[in-house]
């Protein structure tokens, strides 16, 4: 059983060092090196060699050998990529991929998007040069000569992003007026000549792949627009043989409240199958597609996605089981296994899914303890609050940044009442995930929101306008400023030293 989660783009050298210096601890007697050789190694605590060292950093990471977890990094290089680091100004062709596509850096704007759209308008010769750069601008026949001449271009890696075709075409951006005949015909005609409609590249090495139907759909937590064509390039490529168990799809496209994309990939068998060939690759890197249901019903229960939730129930989610992430899911999961979704949903304060829940007659394990004075105070049931006050110490124990997961969902009416109740307004805490971590204050969150109500409050209620918050170093004001909300920014300007 594994024991330590492998790190995200992983290095066989350092594991390789890992290996030597867990053979010398364990020599010189460390009790925690001879610990861990105990557990991993079958003969029990004692000085391995080299190779006994090897097998038990495999072994502690979910491998059942050494060169099992060198075939697994091995296949994580192959399919490495930094676009996001790639500045191609060496011929016109790759100047134009590179700032075309999304690539997930923090330059994914109209910008550089209309820039490429007027490089290929100087430059209109690109598509009958080059494979990537037909297949980004969808140019179906400057396609079928390129292809007619050479088939094997339809798979070949170039370009600055080394990317087959295909994924030029999904991830491009800078025609938002590219009709579906033209995106679907081009699809269509890589896909003949041998493309893989499964194509896909590990952002930085991270054991998640950025597939061409993630490239349709879009989406992410920079809010990347989907493909002009999303609908028609999706389904081209789910009708092709796309694996619809998609986890950078489902997660980039999970913020928002639309669900066409779920939709979309449920009926093309998403939560079925065997999880496709990026699973065949990476293993259990790659959540199964039970996973993939379950992962979804946790993000929409959190989020209060009660439309989500129903669609999700209709396709064979249980709304009763509790969920069960072992120790290496992401920690804003694994902290809450064991946690059945009503109870999930309470002390979230996901209100609609509450009432979902309840038409459909799912109990409520809620009583008279901790968890019913934090769903109490997310309600705004002041009676509930006065009669469990009683918990308040406990509950600021075990949810100090409250107040902040509270301002994260707009639920302001519940931040007087846990004041109140002896809460830190100034605590920090997370917006995203209901996970205890120090990340900004609630006075962050309603500078982000543009909320000059909702900040007039906090400082009323004692809020710090020179607090930092802990990831980027930055005040209230400064958040404000950052995201061009002028009337937060002001209101917060003469107050911030």
């Amino acid at each position: 059983m594994a024991t330590v989660r492998l790190p995200g783009d992983p290095s066989l050298e350092q594991l390789r060092k890992r290996a030597k210096d867990l053979r010398e601890q364990a020599r010189a007697g460390a009790p925690d090196a001879l610990a861990l050789v105990g557990a991993h190694h079958p003969d029990g605590p004692h000085a391995p060699s080299l190779a006994g060292a090897q097998l038990v950093v495999a072994r502690s990471h979910g491998f059942p050998s050494w060169s099992a977890l060198k075939r697994h990094i091995e296949t994580i290089e192959r399919y490495r990529r930094v676009p996001d680091r790639i500045v191609a100004t060496h011929s016109f062709a790759d100047e134009f991929l590179s700032l075309a596509c999304l690539r997930y850096g923090h330059d994914d704007d109209p910008v550089r998007w209309q820039r490429a759209a007027e490089l290929l308008t100087a430059h209109p010769q690109l598509t009958e040069a080059s494979v990537h750069v037909a297949a980004a601008a969808a140019d179906a026949d400057a396609l079928r000569v390129l292809l007619a001449a050479d088939a094997a271009l339809a798979t070949a890696e170039g370009g600055p992003f080394r990317w087959e075709p295909l994924l030029y075409l999904a991830y491009a951006r800078h025609n938002p007026d590219i009709s579906a005949e033209a995106t679907v015909r081009a699809t269509r005609l890589l896909i003949e000549h041998g493309a893989d409609p499964n194509a896909g590249y590990l952002w930085h090495g991270l054991a998640s792949p950025f597939t061409t139907l993630a490239g349709a759909l879009g989406g992410g937590e920079g809010a990347q627009p989907a493909h002009p064509q999303a609908d028609a390039l999706a389904r081209t490529l789910l009708s092709a043989g796309a694996d619809p168990n998609d986890a950078q799809a489902l997660y980039n496209r999970q913020f928002g409240a639309d669900d066409h994309h779920l939709l979309l990939l449920l009926e093309h068998g998403l939560g079925r199958g065997d999880g496709g060939p990026w699973r065949a690759r990476l293993g259990g890197a790659i959540p199964s597609p039970a996973d993939l249901i379950r992962d979804q019903l946790w993000w929409a229960i959190t989020h209060d996605l009660a439309d989500r939730v129903r669609l999700l129930a209709e396709h064979g989610a249980d709304l009763r089981a509790p969920f069960q992430f072992d120790e290496h899911r992401p920690a804003y999961q694994a902290v809450w296994s064991g946690t059945t979704p009503k109870r999930l949903a309470a002390v979230c304060g996901s209100a609609r899914v509450l009432a979902l829940l309840a038409a459909g007659g799912v109990p409520s394990p809620l009583g008279d303890g901790v968890d019913g004075l934090i769903a109490a105070a997310l309600a705004g049931d002041h009676a509930t609050v006065n009669r469990l006050r009683q918990h308040a110490a406990e509950a600021r124990r075990q949810r100090p940044g409250l107040i902040v997961w509270a301002a994260g969902r707009s639920a302001w009416h519940a931040v007087p009442l846990l004041v109140e109740l002896g809460f830190d307004v100034n605590a920090l805490g997370r917006a995203d995930v209901p996970l205890e971590q120090e990340w900004e204050s609630a006075l962050h969150q309603a500078a982000a929101a543009d909320d000059l109500a909702s900040a007039r409050m906090l400082i009323e209620l004692g809020a710090d306008p020179n607090i930092h918050d802990a990831r980027f170093g930055d005040t209230p004001l400064g958040w404000a400023e950052h995201f061009g909300h002028r009337q937060v920014a002001d209101f917060l300007r003469p107050l911030t030293g």
